[in-house]
């Protein structure tokens, strides 16, 4: 064929390419929206941050799964990732609500009340964890007709899980932690900059 022949997508597979370009934005007004609605719950600016921080680990686990499994990170990929959104980051609301309580309404210390969340929370953690990993098998290891379609979603979600949790359940309280003293060190500053603000001014002599 000549050079100056070029083929181009059209039509359904043209509309698919161009959806594939907006993957990047549909992951971050995913997580704009998690952050707005833990804002919200939570009335405070830094609790959707310690809560947000479990994701990561779930990407790299979905997208090194599907480089293993020889998949590539397509549309149904993209909704595997954006289903861990919701299923990784439990485990963090989990420790941060039991801790903030414990913070609240026992006069806890930060650090004994995340302890204490990791300890109480361990369990149903680890359930909810296995409930939605074994739901996510039988789509990675499936075969039959349209099997090839959905086995991209399974891979995300087993190999995000599996890596968001092994990471998480020691990241979050020590995030939870650095957060905690970092807003009590601004509320401090904050505070004394208000102090000094407010005592009168020397007299001339």
């Amino acid at each position: 064929m000549p050079l100056s022949v070029q083929a181009t997508f059209q039509g359904a597979a043209a509309a698919f390419q161009a959806s594939l370009k907006n993957e990047v934005w549909l992951l971050l007004a995913a997580v704009v929206a998690v952050y707005i609605v833990l804002g919200v719950l939570y009335e405070s600016y830094i609790h959707p941050i310690t809560i947000l921080s479990t994701l990561p680990s779930a990407g790299v686990g979905a997208i090194l799964a599907l480089l293993l499994c020889r998949s590539e990170l397509g549309v149904v990929a993209l909704i595997g990732i954006i289903l861990l959104i919701g299923i990784v980051k439990k485990n963090a609301i989990m420790m941060i609500d039991f801790a903030l309580d414990a913070e609240r309404n026992e006069h806890k210390k930060p650090v004994d009340a995340i302890y204490q969340a990791c300890l109480l929370r361990f369990r149903p953690i680890m359930m909810t964890t296995f409930a939605a990993l074994f739901g996510g098998l039988p789509l990675a290891l499936g075969n039959g007709v349209g099997a090839e379609l959905r086995r991209p979603l399974g891979i995300t979600i087993v190999g995000g899980l599996l890596v968001s949790q092994v990471l998480t359940l020691y990241t979050t309280p020590v995030i939870y932690l650095f957060f905690d003293r970092l807003a009590a060190k601004f509320s401090r500053s904050r505070a004394a900059e208000q102090g000094m603000d407010g005592l009168p001014e020397a007299a001339p002599a």
